[in-house]
């Protein structure tokens, strides 16, 4: 089963779309009625669901380190990539990496 992602509230709709055009099952928030949910809602939705959280708040980054486990966070750092290299790199590590390689783990982009 390959990786499925599932996009925070920080996450512009965009990245879905590009993702869904290359055949990726994402979610966003708003899919999954999260709207105003707490980041551990987010995690616990994902996990459950199996899908890496696509986030720019660094707060999942302290929900990892405190432990809370998950299906896997990809962290995008607002000044460090394009919604292009970030597209492509999602698409590499949807190509590259199994759910269980990517369990409690995180991801730059």
């Amino acid at each position: 089963m390959p990786i499925r992602f599932h996009l925070d509230e920080h996450i512009s709709p965009a990245l879905a779309d590009a993702l869904r055009h290359r055949g990726i099952d994402v979610t966003t928030t708003a899919d999954a009625g999260l709207a105003g949910a707490e980041d551990r809602e987010h995690l616990a939705f994902a996990l459950r669901d199996g899908r890496v959280v696509v986030t720019r708040d660094v707060d999942f980054l302290r929900l990892h380190a405190e432990g809370l486990p998950h299906a896997g966070i990809a962290y995008w750092h607002t000044r460090s990539r394009g919604l292009g290299e970030v597209v492509r790199r999602l698409v590499s590590m949807h190509a590259a990496l199994t759910p269980e390689e990517f369990q409690n783990r995180v991801n730059n982009l």
